[in-house]
């Protein structure tokens, strides 16, 4: 479903170390509405599991998605990049139809949305918002 680079799984794993013993277990992505261009990711720490989630383990790194983001996931790739613009994770998503000029946000190609439940999801401005 979600795979996660060799380069992201040691970032990972080093910002997992220097959280509070127990508080954490998993990286937690999601896809929430928002963003100039429909959807944006969500990254984030968590304690385990919730009922329904999907959950993978990727370069040693256990990964959950809930039940509605994981259509528009499927396929991803996590990547953390340093680059000259700054380090920071990268998702790679064939899902992607089209996205901002800095890749928080997207929007999902035609099919994706239909098959999460959901309508699909447009940009109704003009313009990215990002900078």
């Amino acid at each position: 479903m979600v795979t996660v680079t060799e380069n992201a799984a040691r970032k990972i794993q080093e910002l997992m170390a220097d959280e509070s013993e127990g508080e954490i277990s998993v990286l937690r992505i999601a896809i929430q509405g928002g963003g100039c261009s429909g959807f944006q990711y969500a990254l984030g720490f968590d304690r385990g599991p919730q009922d329904g989630d999907n959950e993978i383990e990727s370069n040693g790194v256990r990964v959950v998605i809930d039940p509605f983001s994981a259509p528009y996931l499927a396929g991803s790739e996590i990547d953390f990049v340093d680059a000259l613009m700054g380090a920071g994770f990268a998702i790679n998503n064939p899902n992607v139809q089209a996205a901002c000029g800095c890749g928080s946000s997207f929007q999902a190609k035609e099919g994706v949305a239909e098959a999460a439940g959901a309508g699909a999801q447009t940009h109704a401005g003009g313009g990215c918002g990002c900078h």
